[in-house]
């Protein structure tokens, strides 16, 4: 509006100055007639053509007049538009200058901070942001489902930058700029979106942990020995999760105000497992032998290792590779050292490092089975220094020609009949000792369901294919793992030689939260009407962090967390009579 009064104000004076050039010019042409008049009096009076445009001065005076009138009024008009202005502004910082809340229409994420000092703003966000961060969202994939919250990926907002960006909202301007923020904010509002923040290592890891959890998943060739020989199976096809498309749907999740019961749907491809590297086999399972010996300055105790190596050559080994099958079989050759570690005359491992021991249902022969052969296959196994332990290598396949029976196990959040079921106990078990050792793991996941046998959060689940539990022997002495599975205990015992400082090592798991389980009702027409009858009794579900404590001689050196591990309430089934 100012532009085109402005411009309509140039016009007028233009106009004025045209008008005036135009007297000037009928004057000079009056004057000029007049004097030839004078030098012929007798001639008449004449007036050239532009005195046709001519206008009386006078009138063009009252022109002028309008005009400059009319410049007058549109500058008084601006003018007290500005004072008003200024006088408006003023008042306004003074009304706010001493203000120490949160102005009317700010609000983060949607929260409204109206009204609101830093430290009120800090705990609303703090708590808001708390039951979002926690809220409940579970990860599916046909029948099987995964119960997460942001926590499992350290997921969180930097509720202090935001507050304090909420508070700068009409206050980190010049008086002019403030006023106009805060005015916009009052009638228009100011939303902050804030940034999730996460653990790329955790997120990343949790995709891992989903494709090795997939009924379906894809599995990687594997191998183990077995009675002298190298079975080893081929992977086969199976579904992955498309990770940037899963993370970015989780991501999502986590920042939208979510109810407990959210689903997820994993998007999935199906993709073929890595070829078998025969060379890579070869080159792990190769061993030379090696006499056993020690060292007395310090003392130290070399074990013997027996020579390990195909009986085939690596050609032959190839050319099997190529016919496709799900499992092939190469015949070892042994070769043992011409000393072996009890014929040094010295007992190798004289020290009880660590044990551990949980209860069994002796009563239940197949699950009983699979224990015993489990803990037979990793009784007496030493580990060198440095040296790595693969729960899958040792115990194998479990087969039902390895003698492994049918026995519960959880699968898709129930517990139901599967081969080699109750071989977790002895990962636990073994878990737990290696803990208390001070041994240094370096895979190990949590069972989905509460266990039972063992407190939440020390458990350790596996799944050949899949999921393995490994430990290193990060001690400056050999070790000697000691099984046992018998009258219903399984113990785990590791023996070796103390070194010159041995830390006392305590455990504490604690539960963060707990999820009660449901009751499932089915109807089964064998029974009575009305009638019911349990087929699985229910357990919760929770949240667990577990910590491992270092002391020497009573007083706590290290305090160190072990993991972060969420189970799913285990439902109890009832079996109903017919209406």
């Amino acid at each position: 509006m100012a532009e085109k009064e402005e411009k309509s104000t140039k016009e007028l004076i233009n106009e004025e100055k045209k008008e005036i050039k135009q007297v000037i010019k009928q004057q000079e042409i009056l004057e000029k007639a007049i004097t030839k008049k004078e030098e012929e009096p007798n001639k008449p009076i004449t007036v050239e053509e532009d005195t046709k445009t001519f206008k009386p001065f006078k009138e063009n005076s009252i022109n002028q007049d309008k005009g400059s009138k009319k410049i007058l009024i549109a500058f008084f008009i601006i003018a007290v538009l500005v004072l008003i202005l200024a006088l408006f502004s003023t008042m306004f910082s003074l009304v706010n200058i001493n203000n120490i809340r949160i102005l009317d229409g700010v609000s983060v994420k949607k929260i409204s901070l109206k009204g609101l000092t830093k430290e009120e703003a800090t705990q609303k966000l703090e708590e808001e942001f708390t039951k979002q961060i926690k809220a409940e969202l579970t990860l599916k994939h046909g029948e099987y489902n995964e119960l997460i919250t942001g926590e499992k990926i350290a997921a969180q907002y930097n509720v202090e930058e935001l507050v304090a960006e909420a508070y700068r909202v009409g206050r980190d301007g010049n008086i002019i700029e403030n006023n106009y923020a805060i005015l916009d904010c009052m009638i228009n509002g100011k939303n902050i979106e804030p940034t999730l923040q996460y653990d790329e290592n955790l997120l990343n890891e949790l995709v891992a942990d989903l494709n090795a959890k997939f009924p379906d998943g894809i599995k990687k060739y594997s191998y183990y020995v077995e009675d002298g020989k190298l079975i080893i199976t081929s992977g086969k096809e199976g579904a992955v999760a498309i990770a940037d498309e899963l993370k970015e749907k989780l991501l999502e999740a986590i920042k939208t105000e979510t109810l407990d019961d959210n689903v997820i749907d994993i998007p999935i491809e199906i993709k073929q497992p890595e070829a078998i590297d025969i060379e890579k086999i070869h080159s792990e399972i190769y061993v030379e032998p090696k006499n056993a010996y020690y060292e007395t300055n310090p003392f130290t105790i070399y074990p013997h290792v027996v020579g390990v190596d195909f009986s085939i050559t690596m050609e032959e080994a190839k050319n099997m590779l190529t016919s496709p099958a799900e499992e092939y079989t190469i015949a070892l050759k042994y070769t043992e050292p011409e000393t072996t570690t009890n014929e040094i005359g010295l007992e190798a491992f004289p020290d009880l490092l660590s044990s551990f021991s949980t209860k069994y249902d002796a009563s239940n022969k197949n699950r009983s089975t699979n224990l015993k052969l489990a803990s037979d296959k990793i009784n007496g196994t030493i580990l060198l220094p440095g040296e790595e332990f693969s729960y899958n290598k040792v115990v194998g396949e479990r087969t039902i020609s390895a003698g492994f029976k049918e026995a519960h196990i959880f699968s898709g959040g129930k517990v139901v009949d599967g081969l080699g079921g109750g071989i977790c106990q002895i990962a636990t078990t073994l878990y737990d000792t290696v803990l208390y050792a001070n041994l240094e793991v370096t895979e190990r996941r949590n069972h989905g369901l509460p266990a039972g046998y063992v407190k939440n959060g020390l458990d350790a689940t596996v799944s050949y294919g899949s999921i393995d539990f490994k430990f290193v022997n990060s001690r400056k002495y050999p070790i000697k793992i000691v099984s046992q599975v018998k009258n219903g205990i399984a113990k785990m015992e590791i023996y070796g030689v103390k070194e010159e400082v041995e830390y006392e090592v305590r455990l504490e798991p604690i539960v963060l939260n707990y999820v009660p389980y449901k009751t499932e009702y089915i109807t089964d027409n064998s029974l009575a009407p009305g009638e019911q009858k349990v087929q699985q009794s229910g357990a919760s579900g929770c949240q667990t962090v577990t910590y491992k404590y270092l002391l020497l001689n009573g007083k706590v050196i290290s305090k160190t967390e072990l993991s972060r591990d969420t189970y799913r309430a285990i439902n109890k089934i009832v079996r109903v009579g017919p209406q």
